[in-house]
C-alpha cells in the first residue's frame, strides 16, 4: 500500500485521545502504528484517521504472498484458494508473471470490487523461509519443519519464534517412500540398507549383481532435505555425490519406474508408475505407506505439509483463508488433489488384525500374557480414531502432527461430536526398561495428552463425554525396537472411541 510508512493521526471517536505516528500497516480492521511509545495496534472501528497516509477504508484490498515449496504452491494451494473463493461467492482471476510467480485476484462479482491480491513465489522450502525473513512473503510453504538456524534468523527479523506451534499449521499429509521399478524384485528394505544405498556405501544390488542407480531431488528442496534429515543424518551419512537429480517428484518417479536398477525416495502423493517398498525391521514387522498409516503416523516417515506465519496480524481475509483450511470442504479438496487429508476416521477393531498379530507377536518379552489379554478385552467393541500422539525424540513435547491432533480433538469436543460416548486415551511405550516402569511412563503420557486436549477444548461440556486413560507400556509395538525410528513409532498415545 502506498500509505505505508507515512505519518497519520488517530483520534478516538469521542475525541478524548489523539495519537500520532507512522503507519506501518493496515489489515482492513486494525492500524499498526509506530509511535514514541513503540509499535501500537489500534482497532479501526474505534478511531478516526487523518493525514495523507490514511487508507481508504471502503477501497481496502487485502494483499498477502505465499512462497516456497512447489508441492504446495503448484497445485494444492491454488485449488484451496479456488474452493475458498467459491465458498464465499467471490470470483477468481489469475495472472502469471512466469512459471514461478503468479497472482490470484479475488473480486466481489456483484460490485466488481477487488477484495484481495494473493501472490505466489514458487521456489523451495528453504527459499520460502528466506523470502519470509526478507519481507518478500507473508506465508512460507514448507515440506519440513523449520530448522534451528532459520528460527534464529526469524527472531532477529522480528517475525517471532517460528518454532512455536501457533506459528505453523499442517495443511495436508504426505510421506517419504522408497520407490523402485515394477520389475525390480525388491519386496522390502530396512532403513539402514536404504541409507547405505542412498549414500553410496552400498553400490550394487544383492540379488541382481548390478550397479544401483540412485535418483533424488535437488539438495535445496524441502523433500530432499527431509530425506537427508530422516534417513541419512541419524546414521551419520550423506547423500552420494553421484546421484541423478530431478527437478520434480514426478520426473524422479518416472525415471525410477523405467529403470529396474534404480531406487529413490519419492513423495507418497507422487509415486506415479513406480512401486513403493515397505520398510522392515529385524523383528520382521513391515510398515507400509497407506492413507490411514499416514494419518495415524504408524508409517514412521510421514511428511506433513506446513504453512508458517509470522507473529503479526495478517489481513482479515488471509486469516479467514487459514481458518478455512481445517474445514471438511478444504480437506475434501486436499484429498482430490492427491494428498492425504486430515479428516478424522474411525478404524474398527476387526480391521486391525494384521496390526494386532504383528504387535502381539513382538510384545516385550517380560510382558505377562494377562496384560496382553487385558488390553484385547478392553479394546474389544471400541474403534481407534486416526489422531495419534507421538513425542519428539528425547522429549515430552508432542511432534508437529500431534500438536495439530490436539486442536482437532478439542474442536470435536467443543462441537459435541463425542457426546454420550467415551474417549479412551491409551498409552504405549518402547521396550527399553522394565515393563512395569514402561507402563507407568505410558500412563503419564496418556494423561498428559488428555489434559492437553481438555485445556484446548475451552467451551466443551465435559459432563457429556467420558474421558479415560489406560496404558499398556510395551505390550503392542508397532515397529521393531532395535532402531531409534522404530522406538519413536512405539512411543505413542492412541485414542479409542466406545
Amino acid at each position: 500500500m502506498a500509505a505505508i510508512a507515512q505519518d497519520v493521526t488517530l483520534t478516538s471517536r469521542d475525541g478524548s485521545v489523539t495519537l500520532g505516528g507512522t503507519l506501518l500497516s493496515f489489515d482492513g480492521e486494525f492500524y499498526r502504528l509506530s509511535t514514541v511509545y513503540g509499535p501500537l495496534v489500534l482497532d479501526g472501528q474505534a478511531v478516526l484517521c487523518s493525514g495523507v497516509g490514511c487508507p481508504d477504508l471502503d477501497a481496502y484490498i487485502a494483499e498477502f504472498t505465499f512462497a516456497g515449496e512447489p508441492a504446495l504452491g503448484e497445485v494444492l494451494m491454488p485449488a484451496l484458494i479456488e474452493g475458498f473463493a467459491a465458498r464465499h461467492g467471490l470470483s477468481l482471476g489469475r495472472a502469471a508473471q512466469d512459471d514461478r510467480h503468479f497472482t490470484f485476484t479475488l473480486s466481489d462479482p456483484a460490485t466488481e470490487r477487488v477484495v484481495a491480491h494473493i501472490g505466489f513465489r514458487i521456489s523451495s522450502t528453504s527459499e520460502g523461509f528466506a523470502d519470509m525473513l526478507t519481507g518478500d512473503a507473508d506465508i512460507a510453504m514448507a515440506m519440513r519443519e523449520i530448522r534451528p538456524d532459520e528460527v534464529v534468523r526469524g527472531i532477529e527479523a522480528g517475525l517471532g519464534d517460528l518454532s512455536e506451534p501457533a506459528r505453523s499449521r499442517i495443511v495436508a499429509l504426505d510421506a517419504l517412500v522408497p520407490i523402485i521399478a515394477p520389475d525390480n524384485p525388491l519386496a522390502s528394505v530396512s532403513v539402514e540398507a536404504l541409507a547405505a544405498m542412498l549414500s553410496g556405501v552400498v553400490r550394487e544390488w544383492d540379488l541382481q549383481d548390478a550397479p544401483i542407480a540412485v535418483h533424488a531431488r535437488p539438495a535445496d528442496t524441502g523433500m530432499q532435505q527431509a530425506v537427508e534429515d530422516h534417513f541419512l543424518a541419524p546414521l551419520s551419512l550423506v547423500m552420494d555425490e553421484g546421484v541423478i537429480r530431478h527437478a520434480s517428484s514426478a520426473a524422479l518417479a518416472d525415471a525410477v519406474a523405467r529403470d529396474p536398477l534404480a531406487i529413490g525416495v519419492s513423495r507418497f502423493s507422487d509415486i506415479g508408475n513406480a512401486v513403493s517398498v515397505n520398510l522392515v525391521g529385524t523383528c520382521g514387522i513391515q510398515l507400509s505407506a497407506s492413507r490411514r498409516n499416514l494419518k495415524t503416523e504408524d508409517y514412521p516417515f510421514t511428511a506433513p505439509m506446513f504453512l508458517y506465519t509470522p507473529e503479526r496480524r495478517l489481513p482479515r481475509l488471509a486469516r479467514e483463508f487459514l481458518g478455512f483450511l481445517t474445514s471438511s470442504t478444504a480437506q475434501r479438496i486436499v484429498r482430490r488433489a492427491g494428498f492425504v487429508d486430515l479428516m478424522r476416521e474411525e478404524i474398527a477393531l476387526d480391521e486391525q488384525g494384521v496390526r494386532f498379530a504383528d504387535a502381539i507377536a513382538n510384545a516385550g518379552a517380560d510382558v505377562p500374557l494377562e496384560e496382553v489379554q487385558r488390553m484385547v478385552a478392553l479394546l474389544r467393541g471400541a474403534s481407534r480414531l486416526t489422531p495419534t500422539f507421538r513425542f519428539r525424540g528425547g522429549s515430552t513435547k508432542l511432534d508437529a502432527q500431534s500438536a495439530g491432533n490436539v486442536a482437532d480433538l478439542a474442536r470435536a469436543l467443543e462441537s459435541g461430536v463425542f457426546d454420550d460416548r467415551e474417549l479412551l486415551f491409551v498409552g504405549f511405550s518402547d521396550s527399553d526398561g522394565n515393563w512395569q516402569v514402561n507402563r507407568r511412563i505410558s500412563s503419564l503420557r496418556a494423561e498428559a495428552v488428555r489434559n492437553a486436549v481438555l485445556a484446548a477444548a475451552v467451551t466443551a461440556d465435559q459432563s457429556r463425554v467420558g474421558l479415560a486413560i489406560e496404558a499398556f507400556g510395551e505390550a503392542m509395538p508397532m515397529a521393531c525396537d532395535d532402531t531409534e525410528w522404530g522406538r519413536s513409532v512405539n512411543r505413542r498415545v492412541e485414542v479409542w472411541l466406545r
